[in-house]
């Protein structure tokens, strides 16, 4: 997978999925030329000197000896290279209103959406800063080190009377909160040289967002990766769309 426009390609990328094995229509279809499997991998070219990384099916974000886990397993392929960037793309939904709410499902759904991205970025810490020290330049770019976390505008408060959705107190709530995560992580991180922004993908068509979304996997992520390459200091800690478009907090 290769950022367009960027002075230079990151030479880690790391992207985490909620599940999968790779082989969905989804999936496939991020697939880059370089035959980069979706789940977790290390080089973004099949000319780097790095191994690609393949695990059976993609790992838990929510138990944490499983985060550690893959931390090893990434730290190892990459020698002392670091992680340059970390896409936290694991979620669930939920449609729960305010008569069907339930407190386990809220809890479960904060754990996977708002703690287990919080949990990957501690565990993966010391690789993103092993690579933003090694980059040679100032600022903070996907080139030397950033924490991407895909959200979504259904956490907007500035958007909420505006989106013609259910209520979907738990998802909604936990994007807000996972927006809260980014900004902090941004400022706590900003001195590290690492940048750390919120990405909208748009409404896609995945098992999440259904095939009644207008947007194909394909064109979301070419739009994201287009964005990728224009983030700088200026944008770190931003909630953005696909397109580039600043969304309201």
């Amino acid at each position: 997978m290769r950022i367009q426009g960027g002075r230079r390609d990151p030479r880690g990328l790391l992207l985490l999925l909620r599940r999968g094995d790779g082989n969905s229509p989804q999936e496939q279809g991020l697939r880059s030329p370089a035959q980069n499997q979706l789940g977790w991998k290390s080089p973004l070219r099949s000319s780097s000197p790095t191994s690609m990384l393949q695990e059976g099916r993609t790992r838990d974000t929510v138990n944490l000896p499983s985060i550690q886990r893959a931390m090893q397993a990434v730290g190892y392929h990459l020698k002392d290279q670091g992680l340059n960037l970390l896409i936290n793309n694991a979620g669930i939904s939920s449609h729960a209103t305010l008569c069907s709410l339930d407190s386990q499902e809220m809890l479960n759904v904060f754990a996977t959406n708002v703690v287990g991205p919080l949990q990957v970025v501690k565990e993966f810490l010391p690789l993103l800063e092993q690579a933003a020290k090694g980059a040679g330049k100032e600022g903070v770019s996907c080139s030397r080190a950033a924490v991407i976390n895909i959200s979504s505008k259904l956490g907007s408060i500035g958007l909420c009377l505006r989106v013609p959705e259910a209520p979907m107190y738990p998802y909604r709530a936990s994007k807000a909160a996972q927006n809260m995560v980014t900004r902090c992580l941004a400022a706590e991180l900003q001195d590290k040289g690492i940048l750390c922004v919120a990405i909208h993908p748009g409404w896609v068509k995945t098992d999440m967002g259904t095939e009644e979304a207008p947007l194909t996997v394909e064109h979301s992520v070419r739009g994201i990766l287009t964005v990728l390459a224009s983030l700088s200091q200026d944008t770190s800690g931003a909630f953005l769309d696909w397109e580039g478009n600043s969304l309201p907090w």
